[in-house]
């Protein structure tokens, strides 16, 4: 038995499907504008983490550990779902 983790078991497996799923839910109003006033508080924070966490698991992918596609994904979810935000922010904010 070795004490040795592989690149499948580490923690940085995870970052990957957790921006995706972060990412979507930041998109979800723009896939639904009925609910995007409903979900609007929770856009720009699933957003925000979704970018930070698919960056960091890019960073991981490349070095071996995760799926380079799933973070990548889920960091431009992020994006075009805190992009949303930002843009609409800017245009009724005066």
């Amino acid at each position: 038995m070795s004490d040795r983790t592989g690149p499948t078991d580490t923690p940085a497996v995870a970052l990957g499907p957790t921006a995706l799923v972060l990412g979507a839910l930041s998109t979800i109003g723009i896939w639904v504008p009925a609910l995007f006033f409903v979900v609007f508080p929770w856009t720009a924070l699933t957003g925000g983490l979704a970018i930070c966490l698919g960056a960091m698991g890019v960073h991981h992918a490349r070095r071996g550990a995760g799926r380079l596609w799933v973070s990548a994904a889920g960091a431009a979810l992020g994006v075009a779902g805190l992009g949303g935000v930002v843009f609409l922010l800017c245009t009724y904010g005066g």
